[in-house]
């Protein structure tokens, strides 16, 4: 999966330099170049996001052990490793460097960022198991119970299985169609760990909240999180390799996915949590299901609708810009609603890409090593050049926090300019 530009700005400015805009405002007067910058804030240039991923890259490899999970979290002012671990973390790190590899191209990824993919890939296609029916799950060796048993007695949450899923059908994805060797044999791997997936989604249309490890049952209330992810990696598999039998799993997730984590959760809460925790997977969903032969059915749910208006719930409800914390992950929904509406000629467009930029500007001197985040301090370490803090003051470096800026980096690398 190949990740996911151009600001539309004010007709007066668009006329000066040659470019197709729509006004922000209607009926408004136009303004200054000025105006637009102080609005906007500090813009991101590509050249500073491409050097983000490279750097990204770098620290995204440099924690990977031996085995081929990662280094949790690396506070790089003491020097110290944090003991904490996260399956779905772990994961989600796999993914990201399927997503890097994809970026970079099969023919172009560095050889460590290749060798790094396939350590991990390995790590825990090793650690998997088969359900009675063939299906493949990940079970992660410590467990979510901390066990050290290599598993047998733990769990995890669906979106672990999601999104080794994830890493694995990009991974494919991203290999020539001349490969006649890893193609093969991780194409049969996706389609066992999604067949996993398909056939854990319970009759109501959300997942349960993990799986146990000694026989992939489902257990536990739902997530709005594994829902998410596990909705993600579906639709990726039915979008990109083939999989039309997935489209009515599909369907019933993202029609009750939504009715659960959107309608009903804003209905308690405006500024809900469980939408929060459901935004960029729904988000990402919804912008590949919008754009496929699927979503453009006549009685199609409006999945462009709701990718925009869980980017206007995002910015306008949850006030994602200003938040004390990481917020990388949310440029992964906010750049697919940006796509979406450049796509559609949306005029909201201009407030997505100010947002991405105000958004990403930020992020960017929260990067160690990065030029922008001048006031870090500079460092030689190679455990923490391109590690991203998940606050302006707090040094710790988590491997999610990485991955998470850097996929919505590459996003917004391919639609914002």
């Amino acid at each position: 999966m190949t990740p996911r530009g151009r600001i539309i700005v004010f007709v007066g400015i668009a006329l000066a330099i040659g470019v197709a805009v729509g006004s922000r405002f209607r009926g408004q007067p136009e303004v200054s170049d000025a105006n637009e910058e102080e609005e906007c804030g500090a813009r991101v240039t590509k050249e500073e996001l491409e050097r983000s991923v490279a750097i990204g890259t770098q620290f995204m490899i440099a924690h990977q052990k031996p085995a081929g999970n990662f280094d949790y979290e690396y506070d790089w002012k003491t020097k110290q490793y944090s003991n904490d671990d996260n399956s779905a973390r772990q994961s989600g790190a796999l993914w990201g460097l399927s997503l890097l590899h994809a970026f970079a191209g099969a023919d172009k990824a560095s050889p460590e960022l290749e060798a790094a993919l396939g350590r991990g890939l390995a790590y825990f296609d090793d650690a998997s198991r088969t359900t009675q029916d063939g299906w493949r799950y990940p079970v992660y060796p410590a467990g979510e119970d901390g066990g050290a048993d290599g598993g047998a007695t733990g769990s995890a949450p669906i979106g672990t299985a999601a999104l080794v899923t994830l890493a694995v059908l990009d991974y494919v994805r991203s290999l020539p169609a001349s490969d006649q060797v890893e193609r093969p044999r991780w194409a049969k791997r996706a389609d066992e760990y999604v067949g996993f997936l398909a056939t854990s989604i319970r009759k109501d249309g959300t997942w349960p909240g993990e799986y146990r490890f000694e026989t992939g049952a489902g257990a536990g209330a739902h997530s709005p999180y594994s829902d998410g992810e596990a909705l993600l990696a579906l639709v990726t598999a039915m979008k990109y390799h083939g999989r039309d039998d997935l489209r009515p799993v599909i369907l019933r997730a993202a029609i009750e996915g939504h009715r659960v984590n959107v309608e009903q959760a804003r209905a308690k809460n405006a500024d809900s949590a469980t939408t929060k925790g459901y935004y960029q997977w729904s988000s990402m969903a919804y912008y590949e299901l919008a754009t496929s032969a699927m979503g453009e059915a006549p009685d199609a749910p409006p999945y462009g609708e709701w990718l925009m208006d869980l980017a206007d719930w995002i910015i306008d409800v949850h006030r994602i810009v200003g938040r004390p914390r990481n917020t990388g992950y949310a440029y992964e929904g906010i750049v697919s609603a940006l796509a979406w509406a450049k796509a559609k000629k949306d005029p909201r467009a201009d407030k997505l890409a100010c947002t991405t930029h105000r958004g990403l500007s930020n992020l960017l001197g929260w990067q160690v090593g990065h030029p922008r985040a001048d006031k870090l301090g500079a460092t030689d370490d190679p455990k923490a050049v391109g590690g991203v803090q998940n606050h302006a003051t707090e040094s710790p470096l988590r491997i999610d926090v990485v991955q998470h800026q850097m996929h919505a980096t590459m996003l917004a690398i391919e639609h914002l300019f």
